[in-house]
């Protein structure tokens, strides 16, 4: 399986390094640009770079993923473009972008939430891969037929990562229409939840609602969520990501994994852990968001996890109620540092 990997900007150079070493088992980086809205927001919060430092900086890893010969795949997959979402500025700043992104390092693909770029594409780039993001939440063939016309491939929502009928259909339908299929890999979202589509929205608006005097900050549910040390309990049950070793059980199904590292404390050993199909260490600060801290000092020991873990959960019929397996997995897998 090959990776699809968050670009992200370190001081020391890191990043790049990480890449090089595991280059066999990565296909595509994928990055935003300036100051375009985009799913996880400003990276240059990571780093204390200047803005001028750091789009060298950034431009040289760039041209270094090139040289290696993996692809790019630039983001415009914020939820929300404001008052410019139809404009022409709007689509002319992005035309200019793409136009210099590709004549200085190739563009391989764009990744995007809006059925309108996606056209803007399809219409004055045909050569490049235009794909829904995974936040469009994608979960059926209908829906994705509604826009076939636009999109190349898509993201599967990551609901239906343990589906295994759903995505034998999905993958079925891609197939037959000429389309890719992509998974994320190691979302630590929650499923289901209700607040996702309010969130992506303050992330693609928070340069506005940083300048504004602020009566209430959103963590993200999800850690609101899991401080309930009850409600952790369900933890295994309410992801939805792939572990490391159980990635081969996904081979022919998708075209590539997506592994989200772009605001991750440490992007390495994701990295690592995909390419190694292999990992022992807490689960947890494997997947972003990385809810780690929430059940400190208590660790998720990956190795602990039963042996069909994967299997399991991904042939399983859902019907979660009296079955209480994942329960009694995160039980077991539970290490206690005190």
């Amino acid at each position: 399986m090959l990776y699809s990997v968050g670009y992200q900007l370190k001081n020391d150079g890191s990043f790049v390094e990480a890449v090089c070493i595991r280059k066999e088992h990565i296909g595509e980086i994928y990055f935003s640009w300036e100051d375009f809205p985009n799913g996880r927001g400003n990276e240059l919060s990571k780093t204390t770079l200047a803005p001028s430092e750091a789009r060298i900086k950034k431009e040289s890893e760039l041209k270094i993923f090139k040289d290696l010969g993996i692809r790019l795949n630039l983001l415009m997959n914020g939820n929300c473009y404001g008052r410019y979402a139809q404009s022409r500025s709007f689509f002319y700043k992005l035309g200019s972008t793409v136009d210099y992104i590709s004549e200085k390092f190739g563009l391989g693909s764009v990744t995007t939430t809006s059925p309108l770029i996606a056209k803007f594409l399809k219409q004055n780039y045909p050569d490049i891969e235009v794909r829904a993001s995974v936040n469009m939440e994608i979960g059926t063939t209908d829906g994705m037929d509604y826009l076939a016309e636009l999109f190349d491939s898509y993201y599967l929502a990551r609901e239906y990562n343990r589906d295994i009928n759903r995505i034998k259909e999905i993958r079925d339908w891609c197939n037959q229409n000429g389309k890719r299929l992509y998974g994320i890999a190691n979302s630590g979202c929650l499923k289901s939840c209700s607040s996702h589509t309010f969130h992506d929205n303050l992330v693609s608006h928070e340069r506005e609602i940083s300048e504004m005097d602020n009566a209430y900050q959103f963590e993200g549910q999800c850690y609101t969520y899991l401080k309930s040390a009850v409600k952790r309990e369900a933890w295994l049950r309410i992801t939805t990501f792939i572990r490391p070793e159980d990635v081969q059980l996904y081979e022919g199904l998708f075209d590539g994994l997506k592994l989200a590292t772009r605001v991750s404390r440490n992007p390495r050993k994701i990295i690592d852990a995909y390419a190694r199909g292999l990992y022992r260490g807490c689960l947890a600060e494997l997947l972003e968001p990385d809810h780690s801290a929430l059940f400190y000092p208590t660790v998720i020991e990956n190795s602990r996890l039963p042996a069909g873990f994967g299997e399991k959960v991904l042939n399983c019929d859902k019907k979660c109620s009296g079955c209480g397996y994942c329960k009694t997995a995160l039980t077991d897998a539970s290490v206690c540092l005190e």
